[in-house]
């Protein structure tokens, strides 16, 4: 029996607030801070425990070890220079941001989360020259699958999020902190 292959399609539309805080730090004195905050993730590590097979309390600690403010940054790109090569003038650094140990729960439900985990944040300069951090808000993103338990981690995201904002002493937008999403 052959399924039709429109029956293995599913389309999710679905809202995302998208959050732009302007901070009042210099574009790379704020880059500086996120940095410091938000740590490269020690794939050399990570690499060894997947080698040694490491039981997951073991990837909980050098996870805890690895982002102090629950955050580690897998991957990132300084888009400045590219971009001033066809004149644009604003410094852009793109990252992604995220805790494998947070995403775990919600990948258990589904690995679609994926699309979503690590977050993908940016700190760019504006127009008027103010510096500016942007992330798609976490539950907005993760609510989209229609599953309460992912929700939850979405929303805890949220609170983690609104965190590492205080501790950079940004703006934190009160979306972060309600505490509940829109299941719509």
């Amino acid at each position: 029996m052959t399924q039709r292959t429109e029956s293995r399609i599913h389309t999710v539309p679905h809202e995302v607030n998208r959050l732009t805080i302007g901070v009042s730090a210099p574009f790379q004195e704020f880059r500086e801070r996120y940095e410091r905050a938000v740590p490269p993730f020690d794939a050399a590590r990570f690499e060894e425990l997947i080698k040694d097979n490491a039981d997951w309390d073991t990837v909980l600690r050098a996870t805890t070890q690895n982002a102090p403010h629950d955050f580690i940054i897998y991957w990132s790109h300084d888009f400045s220079a590219l971009m001033g090569l066809a004149g644009e003038r604003w410094r852009c650094v793109e990252y992604l941001m995220g805790n494998h140990t947070i995403a775990q729960p919600m990948f258990h439900h589904d690995p679609a989360v994926l699309l979503y985990a690590p977050l993908r944040t940016v700190i760019y300069e504006n127009p008027e020259g103010t510096t500016c951090f942007a992330v798609d808000q976490p539950s907005t993103r993760f609510s989209s699958f229609g599953n309460p338990d992912i929700t939850e981690v979405g929303v805890k995201l949220d609170r983690e999020l609104a965190a590492l904002l205080e501790h950079l002493d940004a703006p934190v937008p009160t979306e972060l902190v309600r505490g509940r999403v829109s299941h719509g």
